[in-house]
């Protein structure tokens, strides 16, 4: 697809990192499947992807976490 910040590149599959921050959470998912501008960089994730995230952000609010660093794994 063609890139909607630069409108020059176009995406390529890659990975990225996310971060995610609720009240004094900080979640941290690493190895994010995305498409990548090669052009600028920007990441565009999947709504079945960033749907995944939210519920494991969801998740670690509800059991107090305050920082955790992880490693994306594929349902």
């Amino acid at each position: 697809m063609k890139c909607v910040i630069c409108k020059h590149g176009s995406t390529q599959a890659g990975t990225t990192t996310v971060t995610l921050e609720r009240d004094d959470t900080t979640l941290v998912v690493k190895g994010v499947p995305a498409q990548v501008c090669d052009t600028c960089g920007e990441e565009y994730v999947d709504e079945a992807v960033t749907a995944r995230l939210l519920v494991a952000a969801e998740r670690a609010v509800t059991d107090g976490v305050q920082v955790e660093v992880r490693q994306y794994v594929a349902a």
